[in-house]
């Protein structure tokens, strides 16, 4: 039986690494009422959480609320319930709120549809304030990974870099 989880108030959405840049393992993060799951997920997953909220706060009055800074670091201990997969994403006008739903990466058969229905999901809502704090948190961890070569703009490596324009 996977894990199933929905939040209509969470006290925290967030994401966080685990590891050095170069070799770092991204998570992202749900505290709600003494609850707490954790996600497995990639850089590239983050950011584009990051893309589309920063889309949809665009054409929505600037938030009056934020959270504190510290509840945007990871809360120990970080184990994940599962890898993330597929990701929705929506707002909903009545409660002006945004809906994030995160769910476990599963098996596709050949013609791209799963396989395996029982898989692990999170389904949260947060305000405008947690969205835009999230957005913010998680540009400065994405950011503050390994400098992109200005030739091929690849990850440079602390220990060096094959750059394939560099011959």
């Amino acid at each position: 039986m996977s894990v199933f989880y929905e939040f209509d108030d969470v006290d925290a959405f967030t994401t966080g690494t685990v590891g050095v840049p170069g070799n770092r393992t991204f998570f992202m993060q749900v505290r709600s009422e003494g609850q707490r799951v954790t996600v497995k997920c990639e850089k590239q997953q983050t950011a584009a959480i990051v893309q589309y909220l920063r889309k949809v706060l665009s054409d929505l009055p600037p938030p009056e609320d934020r959270p504190m800074p510290g509840a945007l670091e990871l809360a120990e201990p970080v184990d994940a319930s599962f890898v993330l997969g597929p990701i929705g994403l929506g707002y909903d006008r009545a409660t002006d709120k945004l809906l994030i739903q995160l769910e476990e990466v599963g098996e596709v058969d050949e013609d791209g549809e799963m396989v395996d229905d029982d898989r692990g999901h999170v389904r949260l809502y947060v305000s405008r304030g947690q969205a835009t704090a999230f957005c913010d948190h998680a540009d400065r961890l994405v950011e503050s990974g390994r400098p992109d070569c200005q030739w091929c703009t690849q990850p440079i490596d602390p220990d060096g870099h094959a750059c394939p324009r560099m011959n």
